[in-house]
């Protein structure tokens, strides 16, 4: 694809959560790394996505200035030693490979759940803070909105969205597989964020779960949700009584340290066992937590997909996906070729006019108005005919990577060198 489009990619197939935590970004921080790299580093076309499996910077630039965006992430993380974690990052230097990522992680193909369909939603979310930085340029726009499109074809075509394979529905799972032998389980949600309160929902769909407690810092939110999904609320003053009493607990805390620490876990008089399920990216329980007797921890990479059947029904479109991705790439290169000579055509149609003008001013003279009016139309409409039948022709000869020879034989005839000059 002729355009200079790039990405650098820092996910969970290469950097262990450890590693993703330390260099993950919130929206006020992805908000910030876009100014950054749009004003500073004069980058252009730049989508800056952060999930819990990966952070990512796509971007346009005739050169190479991945080692410019790391530095600059580690600048912003306050990370002096950016320069230890290179070897986990992904560097994709040109647009066929940026764009083809780009298409895989939103359709979920990248996902460490397949076929995930959040993570097509903190794509908008993303594509949305890049718009409202003024970052997005006409490729990025083109490319995401062929990146929807094609989502809705994946959804509507093939059954790779059908099931429930999600890290929430995987974290559902290993609960009903924690608490299998567990009479009237309680379970106790903290952090109502995406993920966070789609747990709920499975939890309250699953029927399995008659105690479920719910808890948040902001109590409008949570009591939304409790309403929705018929659970027990309590207010982030009283959680320590509410983690004593749960048997599990799932944390989807967004904060920059870890909200559950060795010193809490200790307080919290475990006589027998206690799962606590981290969903945080970073993570909201400290790693020291699992060395409290009693108390067994699983962090989101321990979260394997539970889904199964879901899951090989999912498998089974992959390859209906990517050939739907292939035809949606297609497309855009050609759009992208198009652009190219968007510039000549825009010259044929000046020049074009341009002798229009010229012969329209030596007859409108001896002509009557209704005859000038009629002159116009007429001239305009073959002048719109001829560009049209060129720019088809220019169009088609560029989709078969066969333009040059045209653009050359167009320029002649058309003189747009000389077009293009300032006149004297």
């Amino acid at each position: 694809m002729s355009h200079p489009f790039k990405a650098v990619s820092l996910s969970f197939k290469k950097a262990p959560l450890a590693i993703r935590e330390l260099l993950s970004l919130d929206e006020a921080a992805c908000r910030r790394f876009l100014n950054t790299l749009h004003n500073e580093l004069g980058l252009n076309d730049l989508l800056v996505l952060s999930t819990c499996n990966r952070t990512e910077v796509y971007y346009a630039a005739e050169d190479d200035r991945s080692r410019e965006i790391i530095l600059a992430l580690g600048h912003l993380k306050d990370r002096a030693d950016i320069g230890q974690f290179l070897p986990y990052f992904d560097l994709l230097p040109d647009a066929d490979a940026a764009v083809r990522h780009l298409f895989e992680v939103a359709m979920g193909l990248e996902a460490q759940v397949v076929g995930d369909l959040q993570i097509s939603n903190q794509v908008k979310t993303a594509y949305q803070w890049a718009a409202d930085a003024d970052a997005a340029g006409p490729f990025l726009h083109r490319l995401l909105h062929t990146v929807f499109f094609t989502n809705k074809r994946v959804q509507t075509e093939t059954s790779f969205r059908d099931g429930a394979a999600s890290i929430s529905y995987a974290a559902l799972e290993l609960v009903e597989e924690l608490t299998a032998d567990v009479a009237n389980p309680k379970v106790l949600v903290v952090g109502l964020g995406e993920i966070g309160a789609d747990v709920c929902r499975h939890l309250s769909a699953s029927k399995a779960f008659g105690e479920v407690t719910i808890c948040n810092r902001t109590r409008a939110k949570a009591e939304e949700l409790a309403a929705e999904c018929n659970m027990r609320l309590v207010d982030f003053e009283d959680l320590v009584p509410a983690l004593k009493d749960a048997d599990v607990v799932i944390s989807s805390i967004n904060r920059s340290e870890p909200f559950f620490t060795r010193e809490l876990a200790e307080n919290l008089d475990v006589l027998s066992f206690k799962f606590l399920i981290d969903l945080s990216v970073p993570r909201s329980i400290a790693a020291d937590v699992e060395q409290v007797p009693g108390v067994l921890v699983y962090n989101i990479d321990a979260i394997q997909s539970k889904a199964s059947a879901a899951l090989q029904t999912r498998l089974a479109a992959v390859p209906q996906v990517r050939a739907i991705i292939a035809e949606s790439i297609a497309s855009l290169n050609d759009w992208a070729k198009e652009m190219m000579v968007s510039p000549l055509i825009q010259k044929m149609k000046a020049s074009l006019e341009t002798l229009r003008q010229e012969e329209m001013d030596r007859y409108q003279k001896r002509a009557t108005p209704a005859e000038s009016k009629l002159l116009d139309e007429a001239t305009r409409s073959l002048m719109q005919k001829i560009l049209k039948q060129h720019v088809l022709q220019l169009k088609s000869a560029c989709r078969r990577d066969d333009g040059g020879q045209l653009v050359e034989l167009l320029g002649e005839l058309f003189d747009l060198e000389k077009a293009g000059e300032p006149a004297a």
